[in-house]
């Protein structure tokens, strides 16, 4: 699957987007973080307050209980505002 991060979180983990393997018995993306914060200092403060980080699955928006599959795109980024 491949991970995206946008703005500050691609700060902290030093990478627009990295490629990993679904972990065996993850089937969410809440089931999914403590995987990736595993992965780095960085990791682990971008996802720290995930109060304040918005998910997409295959572009379309979701949250931590959105179901993940081997293959799919998610992304990590800030909430947005418009004006």
């Amino acid at each position: 699957m491949k991970i995206f991060y946008f703005a500050w979180l691609k700060e902290h983990t030093g990478c627009s987007y990295e490629d990993m393997p679904l972990p065996d018995g993850v089937e969410t993306v809440g089931a999914l973080i403590p995987h990736i914060t595993r992965k780095s200092s960085g990791h682990k403060t971008a996802l720290a307050n995930l109060e304040a980080v918005r998910v997409a699955v295959n572009r379309v928006y979701g949250d931590l209980t959105t179901p993940i599959a081997d293959g799919d795109e998610v992304a990590f980024f800030p909430p947005v505002t418009g004006g």
